[in-house]
Formats: structure tokens, C-alpha cells, sequence
């Protein structure tokens, strides 16, 4: 897929009031700092698309960027340690939950993982969340440039043992490195192909 272009449409704490669901949509979401912001900005070829920030838990707001005029791409609240009040984080976590359940065109939720790190319990509580409510999710390793090729592999290969623990199979998941442009070309190959199934809702 060739991204010729990308635009904001809008930030919101309430599903009802996004884009209409006539379109296919895609949700990146993960822990604070997991380089969310700067993978959107990669995927669509745009260094100011997404805002990022060396302060965790800068995206506090449902954004939507409509791509090639076809799909929409969504940016949700980060997870886990961002400096906010409890009663914040509780905000975020029902509302982003609100979100997952209800969009009607959600095609897949990718779900942002730093391969550096062991197997993050927030992470996996939130994937197992995600299964139970049948979800369809795909896993995305970030920061592949920080390690070598055995490294990799071996946290790789940690992860697929973690999930195994528990889940049938390893999920569907790529490896990207924001700073070499890696797995840009599988993802964006990926929603490609969803896109072709994706059947707007009778009503909007």
C-alpha cells in the first residue's frame, strides 16, 4: 500500500461522537512509552502526524487520521505508568474500553510491545482482556534497531513462549523499527488486504 496522503478529522473521550463507521478503522495502542506516536508517524511517511513526546502519556484523546481518503487510522491512550491521576487512568481505561467494544468498523487493534523488555504483566493482562471479549488484535514489537538479530530472536521467541502459556497459538504479530523503517511495508500489506473485507454497517 502507498500512503499518498494523511489528515487529522478529529480527538474525542466519547465513541458516539467519532467518525461515522463508514469506513475500516485500525486502533494502535500500548504502554506509555512504547513508541507509538513515532510508528504512526513511520506507517504514513509523516514526521508530524502523530505528536511524540518524551513525557509518557501524551495522548489522552481518541484520534482519528483518515489515510488515502479509505480507512481510518486511530491513535488511543497509552497504558500503564503515564504520570496522570488514578481517577484519570480510570477515565482513560473505560472510555478506551468503551471504544474497543463498541466501533462497529474496528478491523484490528494493534497492540505495542517493546521487544527490548520481558513480557510486561500489563501487557499481558490486556491481550487476555482482548481474547476473552474476542477482539481481533495483532501484536507489534517496536524498537526492533535497539537489539541485534539473536537478541531479537530470543526475546521473540520468550514471548511466543509467554503466550503459549495460556493462549493456542502465538497471535498474529510483526516486528518494526520506527528508525530503520521496518515492518512498514507488512502492516500497512496487512490492512491492505483487511480492507477488502470490511463491509460498512447498514446504518451509521
Amino acid at each position: 500500500m502507498l500512503v499518498k496522503s494523511s489528515e487529522f478529522v478529529i480527538s474525542s473521550v466519547d465513541v458516539a461522537k467519532c467518525p461515522a463507521p463508514s469506513l475500516p478503522e485500525y486502533a494502535f495502542i500500548g504502554r506509555s512509552n512504547v513508541g507509538k506516536s513515532s510508528l504512526i508517524n513511520m506507517l504514513v511517511n509523516k514526521k508530524e502526524l502523530a505528536h511524540t513526546s518524551g513525557k509518557p502519556g501524551k495522548t489522552q484523546l481518541i484520534n482519528h487520521y483518515l489515510i488515502n481518503g479509505t480507512w481510518y487510522l486511530v491513535d488511543l491512550p497509552g497504558y500503564g505508568y503515564a504520570t496522570i491521576a488514578k481517577e484519570k487512568k480510570h477515565e482513560f481505561d473505560v472510555f478506551v474500553k468503551k471504544y474497543i467494544l463498541h466501533r462497529t468498523n474496528l478491523l484490528c487493534l494493534f497492540v505495542l510491545i517493546d521487544i527490548r523488555l520481558p513480557m510486561q504483566s500489563r501487557d499481558k493482562e490486556f491481550m487476555d482482556w482482548l481474547g476473552s471479549k474476542e477482539v481481533a488484535f495483532t501484536m507489534v514489537f517496536t524498537k526492533a534497531d535497539k537489539l541485534n538479530k539473536t537478541q531479537t530472536a530470543k526475546n521473540l521467541e520468550a514471548y511466543t513462549a509467554e503466550m503459549l502459556k495460556t493462549w493456542e497459538e502465538m497471535p498474529r504479530h510483526f516486528l518494526t523499527s520506527s528508525q530503520k523503517i521496518e515492518g512498514r511495508k507488512e502492516i500497512l500489506g496487512y490492512i491492505s488486504e483487511t480492507n477488502k473485507v470490511f463491509v460498512a454497517p447498514a446504518r451509521f
